[in-house]
């Protein structure tokens, strides 16, 4: 029998792209690889949104919402009344977002990608910790099944909300198996970005206060003082850009830190093959997507030891506390290690492909079933 599944995207931010957004797309493209007509999967989008997403609008039946224009009060409103109409004739709707709507459907999938406001409510304003400490635990207590994309995340659940450990599954983040194949090349972005000869250190990251740029320009004043080394941001303007930039002032690091916006990802893939390593000090990960990414282009991962990296990084790179002393010898470590890391990298990475990423999320679409 086939199982019809509505699939509520409409949380998702149109021509925008963000980790969870990437995450639930994957899933749903590998569950398009992998699916022997098992599931019909009907997707509720914003307007536009095969025009920004076409592979995945290929795969699957779009229905257009009334546009609500990202407004957050007018998106909820249309779950709460026309998507819950439109619920009524599936058999599993999956909510992507979460959170669900009082009117969810009569079987559920919700997934979460992290529960960040729980470890760093300081990171969000008191209108949204207000209404995500209302509506996360009411969403996760209705749901037939809740899927996030790591142990932690999932522990982090059963843990606060007292829910049966059965109820919680792991979806894995997928990975492109392109990732990569398109990559501007390392002579072009040397110079592009003046690099010329320089060694180079990758953070691809949101200047959000748990991304912990400060942690990097204190190492690069204090422990990785060589002048060759250079530190390159890559990624949008978060709420700690303004504090990021006056500290490379401050630290007198202009001329060893390029800050870039957010790239397109031909540059992004070159910016981390060309790297020594992707450096990751995050403070708050669901997931962390960049230290796979950087594994299956063959760079070498340092990473803090928070929340979920360790889990993910697993023996495949360098995890440590976020201890200035600690990361002063990870550059040698990562020297000296270089190629057993890449090997390993290389096998992690293979696990979290889009076509797992798909079975898993099949697995979860039978268990609410």
């Amino acid at each position: 029998m086939t199982v019809r599944v509505g699939v509520n995207l409409l949380w998702l931010r149109t021509g925008q792209v963000g980790g969870s957004q990437e995450y639930l797309l994957r899933q749903l493209t590998g569950l398009h690889e992998t699916d022997n007509n098992e599931f019909d999967v009907t997707l509720f989008v914003q307007a536009d949104f095969a025009q920004h997403h076409m592979q995945i609008a290929k795969m699957y039946k779009c229905v257009e919402a009334p546009r609500h224009g990202g407004v957050r009060v007018l998106r909820v409103l249309l779950e709460q009344t026309w998507l819950a109409v439109k619920a009524r004739k599936f058999d599993l709707m999956h909510h992507g977002g979460g959170t669900m709507p009082r009117f969810a459907g009569r079987r559920t999938v919700l997934t979460i990608h992290d529960v960040q406001y729980l470890s760093f409510p300081e990171n969000f304003s008191r209108l949204r910790l207000t209404y995500l400490s209302r509506v996360v635990p009411r969403s996760v207590a209705r749901a037939s099944i809740v899927s996030t994309p790591s142990e932690y995340v999932r522990q982090t659940l059963i843990n606060k909300f007292a829910i049966s450990p059965a109820k919680v599954k792991v979806v894995r983040h997928g990975i492109d198996g392109e990732l990569g194949k398109s990559a501007t090349s390392e002579q072009e972005l040397r110079r592009r970005l003046r690099l010329e000869n320089k060694d180079v250190v990758f953070l691809p990251a949101v200047t959000h206060p748990h991304k912990n740029h400060r942690f990097l320009l204190q190492l690069m004043k204090s422990h990785w003082v060589d002048k060759n080394l250079v530190l390159v941001c890559a990624g949008g303007k978060g709420r700690s850009e303004i504090e990021f930039m006056r500290e490379v002032r401050r630290l007198n690091l202009d001329d060893r830190v390029v800050r870039l916006d957010r790239v397109v990802d031909e540059d992004r893939d070159g910016l981390l093959k060309l790297a020594k390593a992707l450096v990751f000090p995050s403070l708050y990960e669901g997931f962390g997507a960049p230290v796979i990414e950087a594994m299956q282009l063959e760079t070498p991962v340092i990473a803090s030891d928070c929340a979920a990296l360790p889990e993910i990084v697993g023996d495949a790179g360098v995890v440590m506390p976020l201890n200035l002393n600690l990361w002063s010898n990870a550059l040698d470590t990562v020297a000296l290690r270089r190629d057993t890391l890449i090997a390993a990298g290389k096998v992690r990475a293979a696990n979290f492909s889009i076509a797992n990423s798909g079975k898993d999320l099949a697995q979860a679409y039978r268990a609410a079933m």
